[in-house]
């Protein structure tokens, strides 16, 4: 029977190597779990005040493996994914930080530049290497970001002020480049990395905002030059961004998240952010285990 992946992949120039002989059945497996992944991680983001591909890479990782997608492309089609759902929350993100005044737009002009570099270099990167490398890359990140929300105090912090320059522009070279790679936005890394020096919290995470769209632009656009053609991804796929995980994880997170907020004013929030890190830590090493044994 022709599927309706095959006829999309032909639309997108695409249909020798999308997963083909896909059922109706099968396709609406997929769509479930895609629409699962946007709750889930909208309950999350509700939950502890996190987002992005730190919660839904993770997410898709395990949806993905548990559908059989391909290994060689299953990393790079949950990257791609996150980084393109990042564009759309991103951007109203950004915008409600920007009209509060969060945004630090003299340190986003100094900075941008060596951002948007590193996504270049990272994103050039992660659509040469090899699914297993690209997943080592998110397990060794996600479990620094594990300890560091396990261990490090509240208000610690490494100096009184951001270093000056070569310092600050290789710091935003690695954060562009580190999380696009992931398929994450500016806060994971750069709320850390701000407020390691010192920098006002609510400034902290209304530049990151920003920092995520300098980081989803470029790097959507290169999941799907880089994942153009290639063999074994899910349908519906244009190059590594999968078009019905776009459509589906956008409103059933945006859906979920207020949910989470309500749960999170009944628990503890601390021990919240010590299950996800444990979570986060767990999906590190699972990630690591898998690539190397």
């Amino acid at each position: 029977m022709t599927t309706l992946a095959a006829g999309i992949s032909a639309a997108t120039g695409n249909e020798d190597n999308c997963v083909e002989d896909l059922s109706l059945f099968s396709l609406g497996l997929l769509a479930v779990a895609l629409l699962a992944t946007g709750l889930v991680a909208g309950i999350i983001a509700g939950l502890l005040g996190v987002g992005g591909g730190i919660v839904i890479v993770p997410v898709l990782y395990y949806m993905f493996t548990a559908l059989k997608i391909d290994p060689s492309v299953l990393m790079h089609v949950a990257v791609g994914t996150s980084l393109a759902t990042i564009l759309a929350t991103g951007t109203s993100s950004a915008r409600a930080h920007y009209n509060r005044g969060s945004v630090d737009m003299d340190l986003l002009k100094r900075w941008w530049w060596a951002i948007a570099l590193g996504v270049v270099a990272g994103g050039t990167l992660a659509g040469n290497i090899s699914g297993g490398a690209l997943t080592l890359v998110f397990g060794i990140v996600a479990l620094a970001v594990s300890a560091n929300m396990m261990f490090r105090k509240d208000g610690s912090h490494l100096a009184d002020s951001l270093p000056g320059t070569p310092i600050k522009e290789v710091l935003g070279f690695l954060i562009g480049g580190i999380s696009v790679m992931m398929g994450i936005g500016g806060g994971t890394l750069g709320v850390p990395t701000l407020t390691l020096f010192n920098y006002p919290i609510r400034k902290a995470v209304g530049t990151a905002a920003a920092i995520g769209l300098i980081i989803a632009v470029p790097g959507t656009l290169l999941s799907i030059f880089f994942g153009w053609g290639e063999a074994g991804r899910p349908p519906f796929s244009l190059g590594y961004v999968n078009l019905i995980g776009f459509f589906l994880i956008i409103p059933a997170s945006t859906f979920a998240a207020p949910l989470g907020a309500k749960i999170a004013h009944a628990i503890d929030p601390s021990k919240l952010k010590l299950v996800f890190a444990l979570f986060l830590g767990f999906t590190g090493l699972r990630m690591i285990y898998g690539v190397l044994f």
